[in-house]
């Protein structure tokens, strides 16, 4: 860590730029000056460190990648550090600021490729901890947080005066209900799969309908509303507002009278818009997830001494009275706690709006990762066979609970078919040795659509009827090979263009039918029946400790899909999603 030791100005009246309400920015601080506190103090003594005015002739330059929305404000920092001739380690800080979408450098950072950046300060952690929990992505170090803002729902003015504001208050799903039933009220956002504020806040109305009866299926019914008017970025979604207060513009089904927007984004929008034509905004009272910009380092161990010093510098340099006014006369938050007045009156808040309500503790990344598995399979359509692992050990017992593995793992598929829509297509296999004749498998629900009518009800009864019903086969085996080699089949030839198609099959166990075909040839077979112009990737999860997460892995390669291992069946459900966001990434 001795590299890493803060540059000169640390401690000279610097200020730490994350608030001290964020515990764990507080704690990468107070570790990062616990560390280099002595050896910082022991060079200045000794003269190592300069703390002049003046800058030597060789500055120390750093490449910052920076979400557009927060590059102007990094702009006029590191413009503010060279006109005052702010040093590390005596030499002059000389920071280049590119606007870079958030996703697309994330995108970059992904594929391992070295970058040209030191720094990178996206609009959210999520984008972090998404790359930190990839090991062949280039690694990256939150070193703390420079900046916040809330997201909330922007509105013009008329759409707002109709809804109450600024006095009524409302819930998420309260706002996003009420743009659902007015055909003069269409809302819009950014696509959740590229945008932070689009994300946070889906997961924040799907977390919120699950607290209600039913409110799986009401979450995929606003996801769906919502799917169809959005953009492919924060930027791109405010060009949908009208262009003007005439009739025709307000009246356009094209455009959109309410957007899901961080308070920054809507401070912008108001800053340059005419009076009377500014946004609105309302601050849901179930709580505004923030947008939270970490200052990253890029490949930390690649940079030198002097990168890694100079970056450090910058971040606490961002900390310090005049860089704060700069973020907060660009509309942002330096303080989550008390937030500035004038700053909420400009980007259209005010009291009672709940404005400077605590935003609670980050949002996790299983609801964050659920709410985009919900998103994918609802936006796109999905057409997926599951095919489930009957053989007698599921019969065993789940440690720690009263229920065997089929308990949990019928359990499990039935909180993920609620995520669906009547548009999805799903069906059922069930599969062990010898089920039909010579055959491994047999089809319990051919997989078509949910809504569709079957009998008394619909496809989707059909299908729940069909998982509560599936029981061990006693004595059974594990007939892996074959039967997936039948169902992979079956799903390429049943192929639907436009639907995102898929097969998911879950075992407790390695293959067991000694007359089957070898895992070779089966992994062959599934190279030449996979088409990338007509892509059904292989889900398929090991559940339990039997069964041989490198032997599914291996299959589902074959097909573009992926393996995972689950040791308590009650994961599959975010396990199904969380492969379905990957698998639908890139298709």
């Amino acid at each position: 860590m001795g590299r890493h030791s803060l540059p000169d100005e640390y401690g000279a009246g610097a200020a730490d730029p994350r608030p001290r309400a964020r515990r764990r920015n507080v704690a990468i601080a107070t570790v990062l000056v616990l560390t280099v506190a002595a050896g910082t103090a022991a060079a200045v003594r000794g003269g190592l460190l300069s703390f002049g005015a003046s800058c030597q002739d060789d500055a120390v330059h750093l490449e910052v990648a920076a979400s557009p929305g927060v590059a102007p404000a990094l702009r006029a920092t590191a413009d503010h550090a060279r006109k005052h001739n702010i040093t590390s380690d005596g030499r002059c800080l000389d920071v280049s600021v590119t606007a870079r979408e958030s996703y697309k450098f994330a995108d970059s950072l992904r594929s391992g490729k070295q970058s040209d950046v030191q720094v990178w300060v996206p609009d959210s952690d999520i984008w972090v901890q998404r790359l930190t929990a990839d090991s062949t992505a280039t690694k990256v170090t939150n070193a703390g947080n420079v900046a916040y803002s809330p997201v909330g729902v922007a509105m013009v003015p008329s759409a707002a005066k109709t809804l109450g504001w600024p006095d009524k208050t409302y819930t998420w799903t309260e706002l996003a209900g009420a743009t659902m039933t007015s055909d003069q009220l269409k809302l819009g956002a950014a696509d959740p799969t590229r945008s932070a504020t689009g994300l946070l806040a889906l997961t924040q109305l799907s977390t919120a309908a699950a607290r209600t009866k039913g409110g799986d299926t009401q979450a995929a019914a606003m996801a769906k509303a919502l799917s169809q008017r959005t953009s492919d970025s924060d930027s791109q979604v405010l060009d949908t507002l009208p262009r003007d207060s005439s009739g025709a513009e307000q009246g356009n089904p094209k455009r959109n009278q309410a957007l899901i927007l961080s308070e920054q984004a809507a401070f912008t929008y108001n800053s340059s818009a005419d009076d009377g034509d500014g946004l609105d905004l309302f601050y849901p009272k179930d709580g505004s997830p923030q947008l939270d910009y970490p200052f990253t380092l890029v490949d930390e161990e690649r940079m030198s001494t002097d990168e890694s010093r100079a970056a450090l510098r910058f971040m606490t340099l961002l900390g310090e009275s005049e860089p704060q006014k700069i973020l907060e006369e660009h509309g942002f938050r330096t303080n989550d706690e008390n937030p500035s007045d004038g700053l909420v009156t400009e980007a259209g808040g005010r009291s009672p709006q709940p404005y400077a309500q605590a935003s609670g503790e980050p949002t996790s990344a299983k609801a964050l990762q659920e709410a985009l598995g919900m998103w994918t399979i609802t936006v796109q359509s999905a057409r997926i066979t599951t095919v489930v692992d009957a053989s007698a050990s599921m019969s065993e017992p789940v440690p720690g609970t009263d229920q065997s593995r089929m308990d949990v793992t019928k359990a499990s598929l039935l909180q993920a078919l609620a995520t669906f829509t009547p548009e999805d297509e799903i069906g059922l296999w069930k599969f062990s040795t010898k089920l039909d004749g010579d055959k491994d498998y047999r089809v319990l629900v051919p997989t078509e659509r949910l809504g569709d009518s079957k009998g008394t009800g619909t496809q989707r009864d059909k299908l729940s009827a069909a998982f509560s019903a599936l029981t061990p086969v006693p004595g059974g085996a594990t007939g892996l090979y074959d039967t997936t080699l039948a169902a992979y089949k079956a799903a390429t030839s049943s192929y639907v263009k436009g639907k995102f198609n898929a097969l998911v099959l879950l075992t407790d166990g390695v293959n067991q039918d000694p007359g089957s075909i070898s895992r070779s040839s089966l992994v062959a077979e599934l190279q030449k029946l996979t088409d990338p112009q007509r892509p059904v990737p292989l889900i398929a999860i090991a559940v339990g400790p039997d069964a041989d997460k490198e032997e599914i892995e291996q299959i589902a390669k074959a097909t573009g899909g992926s393996g995972h291992q689950v040791n308590d069946p009650s994961q599959i459900h975010s396990v199904i999603l969380k492969a379905i966001v990957e698998a639908g990434s890139q298709s």
